[in-house]
């Protein structure tokens, strides 16, 4: 039974982005339309209304006055900041969301994705010489098992080839080559992310790239192997998104202060996440990011990062930008979350993801002690051990809560479960 008080949908904000200058002149409708689109379920309506107040002096500001009392944290944080701008202010920075990454809030499926980064998932090819809508497709490319990775190459050249390719801004990744012609994912990935990093130059707009788009058919997750990362966030530096599906021989290794300034979203999709590739992520200084999605998986698949790895992220904040934070597919959901629930964190996280794992009713009910949670945009439990009774009083706390697909235990006597992805 699907558990859901409402769907994601495109209004629904989970990441900071872009949104026009406020409005210095009249506004249809003036302070009574301002007022009327505060009142608007539509959450970037509210926003937008907030923009247009600021403009509007004393009337203005009663009106973000009265949104400080509004439903969404997104639309009191806003507010606040608002009311704390000087006089004669001239420009604003944008409020309304770029990377709104609904789509991340499901779980690991056996089909390759059909949107990524906020685009339609290109399958096609190129059809002539021109682009179709760079700005608003992501270009697939895939081999089968029993093609060479040529064709996939060869697939990319035509994309390269045709007018300005420089206009590209997301890709998606299947299968690479094991070195001997043959498409798999259980070979490294190393050779295959040097032919990306040396095709950067072409490549200069390229904000978001997923690579291992690899379904349980085609390569079991924990089988996948993929390689260093570092040169792909250091060879595009206007990367805005990185995505990446398989744990074995992952990692984020840099140089001393390494900085990628524009990156926003991380997510690291595993069946056996460890501790060494986490620390590596440390590492980096990440100054944009707001988006991080970690799937930690089962021990038995190199899963050796645990809640105590955790307190980089939830008590030194050195990801204090963070609005989406996906702590997935754990094997230790109950036990993070004494940790997450004490964590200053949470005062400005819109979406806790924490789907796919082990949470049970003793962690729910933490979960709903904390003052914090009720302030969240949306929670993501779904495809935990969950009853219906804890789920309805979850859908109590007035935010969006997602629920769907929950489990059992497979040994009830023993009480075992296990991340909902590990092989």
């Amino acid at each position: 039974m699907t558990h859901s008080n409402s769907e994601p949908h495109s209004s629904d904000a989970v990441l900071g982005g872009q949104n026009p200058a406020p409005t210095q002149g009249a506004i249809l409708g003036g302070v009574e339309g301002i007022q009327q689109k505060l009142g608007n379920p539509d959450l970037t309506i509210r926003l937008e209304a907030l923009d247009q107040a600021w403009g509007y002096g004393k009337a203005g500001r009663a009106c973000l006055e009265q949104a400080l009392s509004d439903r969404s944290k997104t639309v009191r944080r806003r507010a606040r900041w608002l009311l704390r701008q000087p006089e004669g202010t001239q420009t604003l920075p944008p409020s309304s969301p770029q990377w709104n990454l609904t789509e991340r809030l499901t779980g690991y499926r056996y089909n390759h994705v059909t949107h990524f980064a906020n685009r339609t998932v290109h399958e096609g090819g190129v059809q002539g010489d021109a682009l179709l809508n760079p700005s608003q497709l992501a270009y697939a490319f895939r081999c089968d098992y029993d093609e060479t990775q040529d064709v996939m190459s060869d697939r990319l050249n035509d994309l390269l080839n045709t007018q300005e390719p420089e206009q590209i801004e997301a890709l998606v990744f299947g299968t690479w080559d094991d070195g001997e012609g043959i498409c798999t994912g259980d070979t490294s990935s190393q050779e295959f992310v040097g032919r990306l990093v040396a095709l950067s130059d072409r490549l200069p707009n390229l904000k978001a790239l997923f690579i291992g788009d690899i379904t349980s058919e085609e390569c079991e997750i924990s089988w996948l192997m993929q390689s260093d990362m570092s040169p792909i966030l250091q060879a595009y530096p206007q990367l805005e998104l990185l995505q990446v599906r398989g744990g074995m021989g992952l990692q984020f290794t840099s140089a001393e202060n390494a900085v990628h300034e524009y990156l926003k979203a991380l997510i690291v999709e595993t069946g056996g996440l460890s501790r060494e590739t986490v620390q590596q992520i440390y590492a980096w200084d990440f100054p944009a990011l707001e988006h991080l999605e970690l799937w930690f998986g089962s021990e038995n698949y190199g899963g050796d990062c645990w809640e105590q790895d955790l307190a980089p992220i939830l008590d030194e904040l050195i990801f204090p930008g963070l609005t989406y934070l996906g702590l997935r597919n754990s094997q230790f959901t109950n036990d993070l979350i004494e940790r997450l629930v004490r964590s200053p964190l949470l005062a400005g996280l819109q979406v806790l993801d924490l789907s796919m794992g082990t949470l049970t009713d003793e962690g729910a009910a933490k979960l709903l002690e904390c003052d914090a949670i009720r302030d969240l945009e949306i929670l993501n439990v779904s495809e935990s051990y969950l009853s219906g009774a804890m789920i309805d009083q979850l859908q109590s706390l007035g935010i969006q809560v997602i629920a769907d697909e929950q489990r059992t235990e497979e040994y009830e006597e023993y009480e075992e479960r296990y991340c909902a992805v590990s092989e």
